[in-house]
């Protein structure tokens, strides 16, 4: 059983969760997430930690910051992508178990007052912003890192939050080259 828990979006998304690791959730009822439902995962990362696995589109992002913002310290787990979607339907749902199991391996906790380990510059000679494949990039980096696909900004702010090192960072920039990107 994993210790934490896991917070979700909705019924659907805990039902894959249950096919693939024994584990409790906290469904958040979608991006209208709520005080009432807010208490209850500060309580859960009080007693427990809480791991925030949301879908990797745009609502999903808005509930992991809402979370994030009300409560430090919980960790976030992404999916990505492409075992996410299911006939252009993008969710938790609709990954398989070993793709749930790998993003919650993969688990990052946020350190709010965390120094960039990673700078501006680096981004940009990385071909990571201000390039014509940047967001490509980004994309396959945030697969690599297990840190999620996010823009440019975002980018630099997950780096420096889960103080992913420049050894870490290095190497996925060279898995980055070897598939030609």
């Amino acid at each position: 059983m994993i210790k934490e828990i896991i917070v979700v979006e909705g019924r659907d998304d805990t039902v894959a969760i249950k096919r693939a690791v024994d584990a409790d959730t906290i469904e958040t009822g979608g991006s209208a997430i709520n005080a009432q439902i807010l208490r209850k995962i500060e309580l859960a990362q009080q007693r427990r930690g809480v791991i925030v696995l949301t879908d990797p589109d745009h609502a999903g992002e808005r509930i992991r910051k809402i979370i994030a913002n009300k409560i430090p310290g919980v960790s976030h787990a992404f999916i990505k992508e492409k075992d996410a979607t299911r006939k252009g339907d993008i969710g938790v749902e609709n990954a398989s178990p070993e793709a749930i199991r790998e993003a919650l391996s993969r688990a990052h906790t946020a350190y709010e007052a965390a120094k960039p380990l990673i700078d501006w510059q680096d981004l940009i000679e990385a071909g990571l912003i201000v390039h014509p494949d940047a967001s490509a990039r980004r994309m396959e980096l945030g697969n690599i890192l297990g840190i999620g696909y996010c823009n440019g900004k975002q980018l630099y702010k997950r780096l420096t939050m889960f103080q992913i090192s420049r050894e870490e960072f290095v190497n996925a920039l060279e898995q980055i080259e070897q598939k030609g990107l």
